[in-house]
């Protein structure tokens, strides 16, 4: 779950290093969890350039999904 967690905060921000901020974590763990996430889903979820991180296609179409299953497990 902490893997969605992450993934949200990255999809609000379109940063790492904020996202890893807010979240309270190192940015090297948020990226790893990410690309975990990322290998369990087939697919990259961001694109990653240096000052423009932006959702793939699977990124956009994954966040409406993963918001739910967050709201239900927080529910």
């Amino acid at each position: 779950l902490y893997q969605v967690r992450y993934f949200l905060a990255v999809a609000e921000r379109l940063n790492f290093t904020r996202a890893a901020e807010r979240l309270h974590v190192a940015q090297p763990s948020l990226t790893r969890a990410i690309q975990k996430l990322e290998d369990e889903l087939g697919g990259q979820l961001f694109r990653r350039e240096r000052a423009n991180t932006h959702l793939t296609e699977l990124g956009r179409m994954m966040l409406p999904h993963l918001q739910a299953s967050l709201a239900a497990a927080e529910a």
